[in-house]
């Protein structure tokens, strides 16, 4: 069948489709990011302990990470609905297969099903959000890819209360996988119909390529290949921030609750308050974020945002002993995150480029991985010293590292 060219107002008017589109799948994928409400009961249905509950959501994040690379490589080279489309069946197979855990109740089968079938089936689909959101708005790009990545954020906050209450104790452990399954899927494929790269040099009405330049804050530096970006310096600079910062603010999210507990008194239902600040601070802060990255520049915004952040981590054992100001930390930690998250593929755009983003973005994004490897630092230093003290002031060290590697950003490369 021949293609039909859409009229330019009409592509115009269906580019916030984009956004939407990725919003979706990243909600979506947020669904299987939201797994602790699994954890207990794993236990009390299987007799696992909580280290094999939740080795599964360890496994997937990282194959999350690692996939977001041969994915991004796949959305440059093929167009963002195939690789989309092809995330939502991975992803009905891995949760179908989870169901099966009735029968085969062993922790490593979820592994094996959620932890790696679902990880991949979320970096194939993840990998489809920010690249063409970027290509779509030139103009606002920092706005376009915080509102589609801002599903991510929020999925823990719309989706882990209706598991909590409803799912799991209507369907058990197995049926609400099997429901996930069919609506992760489902949406994603919806999603995938709707997401696609603009027809080649078209650009907004009004919007100067020409003029852009001027503005550094959107102003692409050059088009960079995955090999070459490994020979650029300013790489292993974002590289670094990111890791540093998503361990801190992993690490938080793992420790807070229990905190919450244990230090300040709280009963398990006002202590879990203080995750749902984080997510949703989390979630609802990345439009802002992206927002603020397009006016001032995204390295500003996010010097400021780790700078308050580092501040925080350091002074968490000491002030925030009481309700409020243990929810008023945890919404600014939440900040933080949506700033990191929502921001990150806007540098990496800035700095090599629109053509290979999905490839480049990938390569940065397996620093969330490794985030997510030494956020296990947290739980284990509680349980070697007793306090969480440590576990605080080591996030604000690597925040604070992160920090100055964003400093040599925005002063060594000159990123706005």
């Amino acid at each position: 069948m021949a293609k039909v060219a859409l009229p330019l107002a009409g592509v115009v008017r269906s580019r916030w489709m984009i956004p939407l589109a990725g919003f979706l799948l990243a909600l979506m994928g947020g669904i299987s990011y939201a797994w602790g409400v699994f954890v207990l009961p794993l236990q009390k249905e299987f007799g696992w302990t909580t280290t094999e509950a939740t080795l599964p959501f360890t496994v997937f994040m990282v194959v999350f990470a690692l996939s977001m690379v041969p994915g991004g490589r796949l959305q440059d080279r093929l167009g963002p609905r195939r690789v989309a489309a092809t995330g939502a069946g991975v992803f009905l197979l891995a949760y179908g297969l989870a169901y099966l855990v009735r029968f085969v109740p062993h922790p490593l089968w979820l592994v094996g099903t959620y932890g790696v079938l679902g990880g991949v089936a979320c970096g194939l689909t993840y990998a489809c959000v920010a690249p063409p959101a970027r290509k779509w708005f030139p103009d606002r790009p920092g706005l376009a890819i915080s509102l589609a990545v801002a599903g991510f954020g929020l999925a823990a906050t719309i989706v882990a209360p209706l598991k909590a209450r409803f799912l799991i104790p209507t369907w058990g452990v197995e049926g609400t996988l099997l429901f996930l399954g069919f609506l992760v899927a489902g949406v994603s494929l919806v999603a995938a119909a709707l997401v696609r790269n603009p027809p080649k040099g078209w650009s907004p009405p009004g919007y100067d390529p020409t003029k852009a330049q001027n503005n550094r804050s959107t102003a692409v530096r050059a088009e960079v290949t995955p090999r070459q970006m490994f020979h650029h310096p300013e790489f292993y600079a974002i590289w670094g921030a990111f890791a540093l910062v998503m361990i801190g603010g992993l690490m938080a999210l793992k420790v807070i609750p229990s905190y919450g507990e244990r230090v300040v008194g709280l009963d398990p239902g006002p202590a879990a308050l203080a995750t749902s600040l984080f997510a949703l601070f989390n979630g609802v802060g990345r439009p802002l974020a992206g927002y603020l990255g397009d006016r001032f520049g995204p390295v500003r915004v996010m010097l400021a945002t780790y700078g308050l952040q580092t501040v925080v981590f350091l002074t968490f054992p000491v002030l925030a002993v009481t309700q409020l100001p243990l929810y008023v930390a945890s919404a600014l930690l939440g900040w933080g995150y949506a700033v990191t998250l929502a921001l990150f593929p806007s540098v990496t755009a800035l700095s090599f480029g629109v053509k290979n983003l999905g490839a480049n973005y990938g390569l940065v994004f397996t620093a969330f991985g490794a985030g997510a490897l030494g956020a296990a630092l947290g739980p284990g230093l509680y349980d070697l010293t007793k306090s969480y003290s440590p576990a605080f002031l080591l996030a604000g060290a690597t925040t604070g590292g992160s920090l100055l590697l964003t400093l040599a950003l925005r002063r060594k490369y000159r990123l706005p």
